[in-house]
């Protein structure tokens, strides 16, 4: 049985936090947005940081798909807590998560926010604003502590 420390890991590219903040207000949104919803947990911490920049309220959406490691925890993506957001309707939304690999997470996550306006952001990955289009490999976020 392999040693799990031989493993070798593909090389991680480091992000700080002042250049991720500064993407984060250079990006192009739309003058219009109601509030920031953040699936957490990886969405908080951009979410937080988009919410404050824009003085816009932020909501969680707390959905599972991944175990830290990033293997798939479940077969797909799962809502832990209902949303307060489900109860309003009509609201133009922007929806933060840290990556999207496959959209799983974000499509759930619309799914949930029918009746509003969602427009999606992630920092890495597709979506419909991209904070770092350039980078395709793992990432060090500055905010994880392994």
């Amino acid at each position: 049985m392999a040693d799990i420390s031989s493993k070798v890991l593909a090389p991680k590219v480091a992000l700080d936090f002042q250049d991720i903040s500064r993407r984060l207000k250079s990006c192009p949104l739309p003058s219009q947005i109601d509030g920031v919803v953040g699936i957490a947990t990886g969405g908080i911490l951009p979410a937080s940081l988009l919410a404050h920049q824009l003085d816009k309220p932020l909501e969680l959406l707390y959905i599972n798909y991944r175990h830290e490691d990033n293997r798939p925890r479940y077969d797909a993506p799962k809502l832990l807590r209902e949303s307060p957001l489900s109860q309003a309707q009509g609201l133009k939304l922007l929806l933060v998560d840290d990556v999207s690999v496959t959209g799983q997470s974000l499509k759930l996550a619309k799914t949930l926010l029918k009746g509003h306006h969602v427009m999606t952001l992630v920092l890495k990955g597709r979506a419909d604003y991209i904070i770092y289009p350039e980078v395709s490999s793992c990432v060090w976020w500055p905010w994880k502590l392994s």
